[in-house]
């Protein structure tokens, strides 16, 4: 342990260059915030907990009646900042630096760099991010191999930064013999150190802001914001947050997140993949709202382009971008038919969310960027944006619920798919990788926490595959060895992969998150 201060201590391992993050005006900071703001995390994290059992006792969701005259008034968010006007490519990908050098340089309008799904918390991963974005706001940064240099182009994308959610701790760092959140962790070194920095080159502190449930959680990132930036001297309004609308709490709640942020608001996010694992958590203990295999579960499906068409109608009625969701796939320069089928679907994808009226979109891999650049490009034309296409008219919460799919059903490859990646990717996030591609698609934490939620849901209710077996522990046990067999017992980190894949399809009590309990487990 290493003593910061009074009643503050950073404990772990030596990293390189800890000291050019964790300054002692940088940790005095940190813990300024963790004191001002750790209660009123603390009850919001309780009033999660409460909203879930009111759903469990049989009260369904509903656009509040409290927040009534904020749906209707005739407000608008802050305007967009120059370099963050026009973002109809964003490329997203963990917070190191030979993968942001390579987001930067893609020719993507926005890069977000992440310290939450895409990124394995180890100490060493955060520090080193940390540093990174240090690094990529003063044009720094630098990855050396022996057989390449990489450096950022003279042309490089708007840098945002992802910190991890609300409900996250960073254990490295107590204050009062606590953890620090981990939110204000990762957004407040950013804003501390790169700041004024950023501003004074074009750009901003700029953030995505990731799992919120409530307009109440979005009003404590405001509060923070509005305190941090007068602490570090850089004029208010100065941050501009993206929310993910990633949980099915806040979809009904869209209006007034943008309205609590209003003048620190950049837009909002259609976080696709952790929208369904909020929606099969949320409703875990009815069994009508059982999904069937996650592949059939399309963004074509009722629930989710309800959600996608409210989203967007809400953003352009107060005046902020719509950004679409994630292209998990990527190129397989081995396999030209993988690729073809990969771009075939980005583009259809691309499409889609284009015509419904998104401003942007999303991709995980540079190679993706022209293609979805050129269906924006073909939409938008010479304009940033399509802020003026107002969307569909009112989406009813019915809508927002409706979770029919045609012909949806559970089979039993489903189960092996959900089995198999959630190992492989459990398996990667132990030794410390984030982002692994699993099958030709980049996946994150959001694809490891569909795979086990619809795992304990479909053992949960006994639910029967195609084949008429139900599906039950020993089945899962089953599988789960065949599984083991073929991804290989011994390899990297599988077998502690796979006994926490037991514990969180096995448990009795649903965990809320996956990333907490593979915290624990890592070094």
């Amino acid at each position: 342990m290493t003593p910061a201060g009074p009643s503050v201590e950073i404990v772990g391992p030596a990293i390189a260059g800890i000291d050019r993050v964790l300054t002692p005006e940088a940790i005095a900071f940190i813990a300024d915030l963790e004191r001002r703001f750790r209660d009123e995390r603390s009850e919001l994290l309780k009033r999660r907990s409460a909203r879930h059992a009111e759903i469990s006792a049989g009260r369904l969701p509903d656009f509040p009646a409290e927040t009534a005259d904020v749906r209707a008034g005739d407000w608008q968010v802050a305007p967009a900042p120059a370099d963050l006007d026009d973002r109809r490519v964003e490329i997203t990908g963990p917070a190191e630096p030979k993968m942001m050098i390579n987001a930067l340089n893609s020719g993507a309008k926005v890069f977000m760099a992440d310290f939450e799904d895409a990124l394995s918390p180890t100490w060493s991963n955060v520090i080193g991010g940390q540093l990174a974005a240090q690094d990529a706001v003063r044009r720094t940064l630098v990855f050396e191999t022996p057989d390449k240099a990489y450096r950022l182009n003279e042309r490089t994308a708007t840098l945002l930064v992802r910190p991890r959610g609300w409900h996250l701790d960073e254990r490295h760092m107590l204050v009062d013999d606590r953890p620090v959140s981990a939110s204000l962790f990762d957004a407040g070194l950013h804003l501390f150190h790169n700041g004024a920095e950023a501003l004074r080159s074009g750009s901003g502190p700029y953030f995505y802001l990731p799992k919120l449930e409530s307009h109440l959680e979005a009003r404590l990132w405001n509060d923070v914001f509005v305190h941090a930036q007068a602490a570090v001297d850089v004029p208010r309004g100065s941050v501009r947050a993206t929310v993910l609308i990633e949980t099915i709490l806040a979809a009904f709640e869209m209006d007034e997140i943008l309205y609590e942020l209003r003048e620190h608001a950049a837009g909002l996010n259609a976080g696709r993949w952790d929208y369904m694992f909020s929606l099969i958590k949320r409703f875990r203990d009815r069994p009508q709202f059982v999904l069937p295999d996650r592949g059939q579960v399309t963004m074509a499906v009722p629930f989710m382009r309800a959600y996608t068409r409210l989203l967007v109608a809400t953003c352009h009625r107060r005046g902020a971008h719509a950004i679409g969701g994630m292209s998990a796939f990527i190129p397989n320069r081995r396999q030209p038919e993988v690729t073809a089928n990969a771009l075939a679907k980005v583009r259809e994808d691309k499409e889609r969310e284009a015509g419904d009226g998104f401003d942007g979109t999303w991709v995980a891999h540079p190679d993706l960027v022209p293609v979805a650049g050129e269906v924006f490009d073909r939409v938008l034309g010479e304009r940033p944006n399509q802020k003026g296409a107002p969307g569909v008219g009112d989406v009813a919460a019915a809508a927002l619920l409706d979770v029919t799919v045609p012909a949806g059903r559970v089979t039993a490859a489903g189960v092996r798919q959900n089995v198999n990646v959630a190992i492989r990717y459990l398996d990667a996030w132990l030794q410390g990788n984030g982002a692994a591609a699993i099958d030709n698609l980049m996946e994150d934490a959001a694809t490891a926490e569909i795979s086990r939620s619809q795992l304990w849901q479909w053992r949960r209710h006994g639910t029967r595959l195609e084949d008429g077996e139900a599906f039950t522990a020993d089945r899962y046990r089953r599988i789960r060895d065949e599984e083991l067999e073929w991804i290989g017992r011994t390899s990297g980190r599988v077998a502690e992969a796979a006994a926490l894949l037991d514990e969180l399809v096995l448990t009795a009590e649903f965990v809320e998150f996956l990333t907490p309990a593979a915290y624990r487990r890592l070094d």
